[in-house]
């Protein structure tokens, strides 16, 4: 099949948190993105209307635009609510495959069992892919070590940049000449690299063989593993596959995310965090469960502060865990990379 050239379709939400597949894509992504189908941003270019895209893909109405500009490939690139395929997305998918356009997704929904969907990709010569299907042979981990190293991104809760903290941190080690390799272990990762396991689809007793394998198939790639986290072990509805990733990859390090001046889970707020030192000593001794890991530094975001209060946020993180912490995006990935470096045995 020929080189995908991806337009990536957000159909209005391109400024909301549910087009986080179209924001990673567009940063961190190494196919090429023709356009962005949003009819709300049409005629503006991506960076524009979302600045951490970073990306000058212009935006455009429809697919039969996207498919004039030379897209070969319909990503959905947001995750609609409950990742099930609503009506309006059903009919947007539908008109990209009448016009030959391979569809991609990584929805709960498997687009390749839908009758008409299915239909229209055999009628008009297109592939449906999924990113979320699951490897069919999982199994539970292995015990041989691993020659590579590996760092897991763990967090206080879900959505508070666990993937991009680890992106940002893989770009820079191999800006500094590392055998560096971002593991993908979400839809959106798989969607960017190219390769992976969306475990929130694996059976819950083969999520640490998941994790084991994935840090396997890196450890073939590359000598310095970043494996993308997810959920959170305070986390009433996740936490399990939480503990499935730590525990199978039997990481070196760890690297906490945090949401600046977050008390309690979001989807949960009756759910309190306990403070961030409390919440350093609660993964580290979660993974000790199975092979002790340090927290090596704390990725604060600080999205919703501005420059005074992402600083003053920082260095608070810094006195009450006595870690280096920083926010990758926005000040840069080295400070936390340097001490990630120089915990790893």
């Amino acid at each position: 099949m020929s080189v995908d050239r991806l337009a990536v379709l957000t159909a209005g939400q391109l400024t909301e948190s549910y087009a986080k597949t179209a924001h990673g894509v567009l940063r961190y992504g190494t196919r090429e993105v023709v356009c962005v189908v949003d009819q709300v941003h049409a005629g503006r270019r991506a960076v524009d209307v979302v600045p951490f895209c970073d990306h000058p893909a212009p935006v455009v109405a429809d697919v039969a635009a996207a498919a004039e500009r030379g897209a070969t490939t319909v990503l959905l690139g947001v995750a609609p609510l409950g990742g099930r395929l609503t009506p309006e997305w059903h009919a947007l998918l539908a008109g990209a495959l009448r016009l030959g356009l391979h569809v991609e997704a990584g929805l709960h929904t498997d687009l390749r069992t839908d009758p008409t969907l299915a239909g229209l990709a055999r009628e008009h010569g297109a592939e449906i892919r999924n990113l979320r299907a699951a490897p069919a042979d999982l199994d539970v981990p292995r015990s041989e070590p691993l020659a590579a190293r590996v760092v897991h991104t763990v967090g206080s809760d879900c959505a508070i940049g666990k993937m991009s903290v680890v992106l940002e941190l893989d770009r820079a080690a191999r800006n500094r000449g590392r055998r560096s390799v971002f593991v993908a272990t979400g839809q959106t990762g798989v969607a960017i690299s190219g390769w992976g396991i969306a475990v929130d689809s694996v059976v819950s007793d083969y999520v640490a063989g998941a994790a084991d394998r994935l840090v396997r198939e890196g450890a073939a790639r590359g000598d310095l593993l970043w494996l993308e986290g997810q959920g959170s072990i305070y986390h009433p509805a996740y936490s399990g596959v939480t503990l499935g990733l730590l525990h199978g990859s039997s990481a070196d390090a760890l690297v906490l995310c945090h949401r600046a001046g977050q008390t309690a889970i979001v989807d949960y707020p009756r759910t309190p965090l306990p403070g961030l030192a409390d919440i350093v000593r609660g993964y580290e001794q979660a993974a000790g469960w199975v092979r002790p890991a340090p927290v090596a530094a704390v990725a604060l975001n600080t999205a919703h502060l501005d420059g005074a209060g992402a600083r003053a946020a920082i260095a608070e993180a810094e006195a009450a865990t006595g870690l280096v912490a920083d926010d990758v995006i926005r000040f840069g990935p080295d400070r936390v990379l340097d001490a990630v470096l120089a915990a790893l045995p």
